[in-house]
């Protein structure tokens, strides 16, 4: 037990919490560009764009909306699906690099623009900028965050960030199949969609804070002569 315990104290949140993020909205990234891909060569007939067309839709409201500078759904399409692919990757191996935190940026600003979903922004861009603080001293943080909370912080991390990942899912699941059992109504299901990737959202924030509880007794026990 007390190997496993030190093993789970060396774990850098931070990163765990940014690369799932990551691998997370790159997938949604590649499904929506999945179904502009499926629409064809096709024009978009504008910037904001039904991601899945009327001949793939699942249900009356599962039409995925996203913005697209490109006019054309199959470019738009292929566009997203390599994006999304690369920030996968880029999420499970290079965000610790010295422009790691800035080139997952990029992408998904790049993904953004070319079809690869909207809401996605209310989460790689708080993910992205608690990046910025992998790694370092957390000097603020140890402020606010007094070293009593870190035991606590240190198991809540991962607890909230199984939660969000999975109401995430379920959250996207709903959005393209629209199936919630026992509900009919698409203006329920949808805004129970719209709900569970709310909760997610503040339930990835709460990670963060937490994770930073960890890293900081992370630190502290590198410092005190329990190296990783």
């Amino acid at each position: 037990m007390d190997k496993k315990r030190s093993s789970f104290s060396c774990v850098n949140a931070t990163r765990v919490i940014v690369t799932t993020i990551g691998v997370i909205f790159g997938i949604a990234g590649f499904n929506h560009g999945f179904f502009e891909f499926l629409q064809g060569n096709t024009p978009t007939d504008g910037l904001v764009i039904q991601a899945i067309g009327e001949a793939q839709r699942f249900w009356a409201l599962g039409t995925e909306e996203a913005f697209t500078i490109i006019p054309n759904f199959l470019i738009s399409g292929l566009l997203s699906m390599a994006l999304g692919l690369t920030i996968v990757v880029w999420s499970l191996w290079f965000i610790p690099t010295k422009y790691g935190r800035t080139v997952f940026l990029m992408l998904f600003i790049l993904l953004f623009l070319v079809g690869g979903g909207i809401g996605q922004v209310f989460f790689f861009i708080p993910a992205w900028a608690f990046a910025t603080r992998m790694n370092k001293p957390l000097a603020w943080w140890r402020k606010v965050l007094p070293p009593g909370t870190w035991p606590f912080l240190s198991k809540l991390w991962i607890v909230t960030l199984i939660l969000s990942s999975l109401i995430m899912l379920v959250g996207l699941e709903i959005a393209i199949f629209g199936f919630v059992p026992g509900m009919t109504d698409p203006e329920r299901i949808q805004n129970t969609s719209i709900t569970l990737v709310f909760i997610s959202a503040i339930l990835n924030v709460i990670s963060f804070i937490a994770g930073f509880g960890h890293d900081l007794r992370r630190m502290d026990l590198n410092r005190g002569g329990t190296p990783c």
